[in-house]
């Protein structure tokens, strides 16, 4: 059996995040933390400032914590970057940019939603379209890696196209910060909002953003909500040497830290992301070969999770699919799309080629195989 298995964790999560942690992040969970005490103030101040230089900033550019998903991150920065009399436009080609648009309704943004659906990235002439026409559009916001599909959408183009216009510009990386190498300046985001149990390869607790240090002083007085006020938790932490507002999730900070160390470890984000291309392209010539189709072209695809459509052969149920290979030390996600039938498997986390190679043996002896 593989030395990562164990009975009290009997398969590798082959999602975009909860995913399969290293021994060494979770053995990190084992010793208690003082919020106050200055040894985990010292460790949240490293964890910031890693951050920040894994966005590739220096003093321009500063991070702060928030507790909860990652969605409770996302909704921190609509919520407090916008202003009053400021207008989001999101670009949505999937759930995860549809939920940023229900966010801003929630709240009573101002909201202009330009939905490409899940089979298509974003268009670049109807974005600028968009902004020619409506100047009381302040922020733009869109999902790197739009996991209903697995598909990448081009974000560096995108920021052109908002900074050229003066607006603000809110990057969803939830899925992909970590895992590919992405530069805060080039892509010209404002906010780049992710989360501890993504390609950093943490427990799930909270998320962060990193932000534009001139961007987040503007912020004072601005959030509509309490516990998600981005602007106050990012003043205390300032002002307070790594302190939090409310009650911090220790355990998976200090989980987080230790996730942090094991990426440099490997060789940083480049050598991370070769890895998880080197799973991605495994996977994906596996089940091709086995019969199972992609839902999205080459050109279109991540290395973060991939959506397969569900066959037609007789006798094939995702249930049954999934209960198999559940067995063989593998768990799937099933599919999110609305237009197809399909199932998504993630190729992050602590999972490797030759695991892609197991699932794709389990997949044929399961069953469930053309």
């Amino acid at each position: 059996m593989d030395s990562r298995l164990l009975p009290d964790n009997p398969y590798l999560l082959l999602t975009p995040g909860p995913l399969s942690t290293s021994k060494g992040v979770k053995a990190a969970m084992f010793r208690d933390w003082c919020t106050w005490d200055d040894d985990y103030n010292t460790l949240v101040r490293g964890v910031r400032a890693e951050l920040v230089r894994l966005a590739g900033g220096g003093e321009e550019l500063t991070s702060v914590l928030m507790q909860g998903s990652g969605t409770f991150c996302v909704e921190s920065v609509i919520g407090t970057a916008v202003p009053r009399d400021g207008r989001l436009l999101v670009l949505a080609n999937g759930a995860y940019g549809l939920r940023m648009g229900i966010i801003a309704e929630r709240l009573c943004i101002p909201l202009t939603l330009l939905d490409f659906g899940e089979l298509s990235p974003p268009r670049l002439p109807e974005l600028a379209k968009a902004l020619d026409k409506d100047p009381a559009i302040s922020h733009v916001a869109v999902v790197h890696c739009e996991t209903t599909t697995g598909m990448l959408n081009p974000v560096a183009e995108i920021g052109r196209m908002v900074k050229r216009a003066g607006k603000i510009f809110i990057v969803d990386a939830m899925s992909s910060f970590g895992g590919i190498p992405m530069d805060m300046g080039g892509i010209g985001a404002d906010f780049l909002i992710s989360s501890a149990n993504k390609c950093i390869e943490g427990v799930p607790g909270f998320g962060f953003v990193v932000a534009r240090r001139e961007e987040m002083d503007r912020l004072v007085g601005r959030a509509r909500s309490l516990s998600l006020d981005l602007y106050d938790q990012w003043k205390v932490m300032e002002d307070a040497g790594g302190k939090w507002r409310f009650t911090s999730p220790t355990h998976v900070v200090r989980a987080f830290a230790r996730a942090l160390e094991e990426l440099a470890m490997e060789g940083g984000v480049a050598a991370r992301h070769a890895r998880y291309l080197q799973n991605h392209q495994a996977l994906v010539s596996g089940m091709n070969r086995l019969g199972f189709e992609c839902l999205l072209g080459p050109e279109h695809r991540s290395p973060i999770i991939t959506a397969f459509f569900c066959p037609k052969w007789p006798g094939f149920s995702f249930r049954g699919f999934y209960d198999a290979l559940k067995e063989k030390g593998f768990v799937l996600y099933p599919g999110k799309v609305s237009a197809a039938d399909t199932f998504r498997i993630g190729t992050i986390g602590q999972v490797y080629p030759e695991d892609m190679s197991r699932l794709v043996e389990a997949v044929s002896m399961s069953g469930f195989a053309e």
